[in-house]
């Protein structure tokens, strides 16, 4: 495993227990340059873990908190009338950070949601005419509660498209929950060290991009991809874009193991991540009690490795 990555997650770990695996998921994420969606109930350490990684990374954070009352304007800024110079005045919105944690992404309206579209593909804010960038490094960490929550709206097909990878923390086994209760896991976010910097990890990202790709795979995704298309039990398969984001991830998922090349088994612990949140269940798979990730490992089976 990379150095500078296992010395991240171990500070992670300081103040969030037994979810190694999905620490994994979002470092690699992280590599690859893409944004993730933790979809959970509520007190299992989501916020925790998005603040543990900008400590642990030197980044910059925002955290907030989505309700039906959030503008866009309270996201991308807003142009404001200076009355002394009666020119017009650019006020940056919570956006412009790091590390930007949309908390309960789907409780706010269909139009607050769609501002951060622009960014998550482009990195980019658009106001009054002008387009600004973002710094880079630049992720977006969002947080919902489980669909059909008190006063939620299921997040559109083109912006769920746009999370690189969807991740549940879930509760904590009965070791590291007993861990917690004896205080060996205090939360305590002091405790968490920077390792890394911003400038480091943006050239973490170029060496994960470098990584070695056989003609072989690069079909091997293709055809995995084409493969949710036609399947009996899904509505809807994986876009180009998910196919470009599954890539990304096996490349950043090799690095991280400390590898410059890429082998099936990469593909493998990123398929479910990168691709549950892209397909849509046909009548057919809810009658047989399937879900997403059921499909996915059909898929996975059916496939040839090359």
């Amino acid at each position: 495993m990379n150095e500078n990555l296992l010395q991240v997650k171990s500070e992670i770990t300081k103040v969030l227990r037994g979810k190694e695996d999905c620490i994994d998921q979002i470092l690699c994420c992280m590599l690859a340059g893409g944004h993730i969606l933790l979809e959970d109930i509520p007190g299992v350490g989501k916020t925790t873990l998005a603040v543990a990684l900008s400590r642990a990374m030197s980044l910059h954070y925002k955290r907030m908190q989505f309700t039906p009352d959030v503008l866009p304007s309270d996201i991308l800024g807003f142009s404001l009338l200076d009355t002394k110079t009666g020119e017009f005045v650019y006020r940056p919105g919570a956006i412009f950070t790091n590390i930007f944690l949309a908390d309960e992404i789907n409780r706010t309206s269909p139009k607050t949601q769609s501002a951060l579209l622009e960014v998550m593909e482009e990195g980019s804010v658009s106001v009054d005419g002008v387009t600004r960038k973002l710094d880079a490094p630049f992720f977006v960490i969002a947080t919902q509660n489980p669909t059909g929550a008190s006063g939620t709206q299921k997040l559109p097909d083109s912006q769920l498209d746009r999370f690189f990878i969807r991740l549940s923390l879930g509760y904590p086994d009965h070791t590291a929950a007993t861990e917690i209760l004896m205080g060996h896991s205090s939360g305590n976010m002091d405790s968490v060290q920077a390792v890394l910097t911003g400038e480091t990890l943006l050239g973490m990202q170029k060496q994960a991009e470098a990584v070695y790709t056989a003609p072989a795979l690069i079909d091997y995704i293709v055809t995995l991809t084409e493969a949710t298309r036609v399947h009996e039990y899904l509505l809807q398969g994986i876009s180009p874009r998910g196919s470009i984001a599954l890539l990304k991830m096996a490349r950043a998922y090799a690095f991280y193991m400390d590898r410059d090349y890429l082998v099936p088994e990469d593909i493998h612990a990123v398929f479910l991540s990168v691709c549950s949140h892209r397909v849509i269940l046909n009548t057919k798979a809810r009658a047989a009690g399937l879900s997403a990730e059921d499909v996915l490992s059909q898929v996975l089976k059916s496939v040839r490795i090359p």
